[in-house]
């Protein structure tokens, strides 16, 4: 059975930089150590990076979120900290937007039958990269741990894995104390 792991947006912005928080700094460690034992674990990783350029104050998107973050190739654009050499020797999707349409049809004309999704933020691109990969792979398994997710809003991180549970996400049942949102 064909497996994968995808570590959404774990990138400095939205862990040290404009639009980052304390759960997403938190989660480091465990993101690591997951990707490390899904890589001896035979699984195919993947990472997504959200990625802007100059216009994007101009963009949909910008009006809405107006902080300038993931500009490609700044420092705020790269996988964060102990991730960053892991994403190295994995497969890197940029995307411009929420949710990535190319990691959906990567997903699925890979035959993939068990995904597993983590990363940040919960309420956004996880979510939506959730809703994308459902929508392409029906029957496979898909997983999220809230122990690897983060959001800036803990609450809204919390909405978001009831959504997901909704449309046949596997949210493990794996919580840590004031985190998996």
């Amino acid at each position: 059975m064909k497996r994968a792991l995808v570590v959404i947006d774990y990138q400095n912005d939205f862990v040290s930089g404009t639009l980052g928080s304390e759960a997403a700094r938190s989660i480091e460690g465990a993101l690591c150590a997951r990707v490390k034992e899904a890589i001896s674990d035979g699984y195919d990783v993947f990472f997504t990076r959200d990625t802007h350029d100059s216009g994007y104050p101009d963009t949909n998107e910008g009006s809405h979120i107006p902080v300038t973050h993931c500009i490609r190739g700044t420092y705020g654009w790269e996988i964060h900290g102990s991730l960053r050499d892991l994403s190295e020797t994995c497969t890197v999707i940029d995307k411009p937007t929420f949710g990535s349409e190319k990691l959906a049809h990567v997903l699925s004309d890979g035959g993939y039958r068990e995904v597993e999704l983590c990363g940040v933020a919960t309420n956004i691109c996880v979510i939506v990269n959730a809703a994308l990969i459902r929508t392409a792979l029906p029957e496979a398994d898909i997983l999220v741990d809230p122990r690897l997710v983060a959001s800036y809003d803990d609450s809204l991180g919390r909405a978001a894995l009831e959504v997901m549970k909704g449309f046949c996400i596997d949210v493990l049942e794996r919580s840590r104390a004031g985190s998996g949102s």
